[in-house]
């Protein structure tokens, strides 16, 4: 099998990652900062120099800003519902995944807030340029996608972290498509919330992501027991406890801190090879007639393109059923960027890059679309 479906979650796991797990589950299993004995202290440290690479990977403030969710889905929810300010307005971009979305719609529904949609201008991605004529006087809250999970388009968050401060509007990033593999410094770009996706740019386990925080007050969204201020009804104040009601999982996050080790140990290669690898398919499929959206500029490991009149589920099916080749077809969660592309009727195939992959698995995907192609006598 030749997996190219990375960017909804990592396949092949690097066997550090697999071994911190293991190791979790046999000398780990106790209730990390829930008790005082050595079982939970010992969890919770593991759990505290996670967060502490998270921090330093990222220029975040304080290790107490790191906080752990269950998925970027979680993290970009908590960031969203949890900085709203009522009658305020925000803007959000064309690559934004329903994971921003949705939460902004709600929003909108309940009369809290309103927001704008930023489309781009720039082929390759948006730009502080595309922001600006959007900010308003009620304006608080500037949401980006860093790499768009449809066709990788990336953002400028430099230039739109800059606009941000001098604008005084908070600058929020949804990193599930590029953490792990691409430099993000919050302190640098003025980003005040950064959402990552471990099980993706840093080859963890599924069911773990996590939300960084600076400068920037959050409400909780989730209430429970945090192992703290037990006695009181109210959730304590201080984070990342405020955050994170219930048992954290020390597998996975031990599986993730692993993952971070490997992805900081070979970050030039992995960057590279995605770099390579997308060039490599981008240059050979726009050679073909037949096939659309392929953009030379984009390097970041994901990839859309399109037969036309043929849907993008039909070519998924083919190249899973006779090449045994795993795509992602269909409108991956994120309809603004598919009305922007025109894709709305037909979704894209997207093909999407790990550092596990390599050039002969590229060559194949080629061969398996030229002959679609051929079968279908578009070539």
């Amino acid at each position: 099998m030749i997996y190219l479906d990375n960017s909804a979650s990592t396949l092949v796991k690097p066997k550090e990652v697999i071994r911190a797990v293991n190791e979790s589950l046999l000398h780990y299993g106790a209730n990390p900062g829930r008790s005082g004995h050595k079982a939970s202290i010992k969890a919770a440290m593991e759990v505290e120099n996670t967060r502490i690479k998270l921090s330093k990977l990222y220029n975040c403030p304080s290790s107490e800003d790191v906080i752990f969710t269950q998925n970027c889905t979680e993290a970009l929810n908590l960031a969203i519902l949890g900085s709203v300010k009522k009658d305020g307005h925000v803007i959000c971009t064309e690559n934004e995944h329903n994971s921003v979305l949705r939460p902004l719609e709600h929003l909108k529904s309940l009369g809290l807030i309103d927001f704008s949609i930023a489309y781009q201008h720039e082929k390759t991605g948006i730009t502080a340029r595309d922001i600006e004529p959007l900010i308003q006087d009620n304006t608080y809250l500037v949401i980006c996608n860093h790499i768009s999970n449809v066709n990788g388009d990336k953002a400028d968050l430099e230039s739109i972290g800059k606009l941000c401060k001098e604008k005084g509007l908070f600058f929020m990033v949804d990193g599930a498509q590029s953490c792990g593999h691409e430099e993000i410094d919050m302190e640098k770009w003025n980003i005040n919330l950064l959402a990552f996706a471990g099980h993706k740019g840093f080859y963890a386990p599924q069911s773990i992501g996590g939300l960084l925080k600076n400068n920037i007050s959050l409400d909780p969204i989730k209430f429970g027991g945090t192992g703290t201020n037990s006695l009181e009804l109210k959730m304590p104040e201080e984070s990342p406890e405020r955050f994170e009601s219930g048992t954290i999982s020390t597998p996975l996050i031990m599986g993730l801190s692993a993952g971070i080790d490997f992805t900081q140990a070979n970050f030039r290669e992995i960057k590279n090879r995605l770099d390579d690898l997308t060039t490599y398919l981008n240059y050979e499929l726009s050679k073909l007639p037949a096939i659309s959206y392929t953009q030379p500029e984009n390097s970041h490991g994901v990839l859309a393109f399109n037969v036309p009149n043929v849907h993008s589920n039909e070519v998924a099916n083919y190249l899973d059923e006779k090449w045994n080749i795993c795509v992602r077809a269909g409108y991956q969660c994120a309809p603004l960027k598919h009305k922007a592309l025109g894709t709305l009727e037909q979704g894209v195939v997207r093909v999407s890059i790990s550092y596990f992959n390599n050039f002969s698995e590229i060559q194949k995907l080629i061969m398996a679309i030229k002959t679609f192609l051929r079968k279908n006598k578009m070539n």
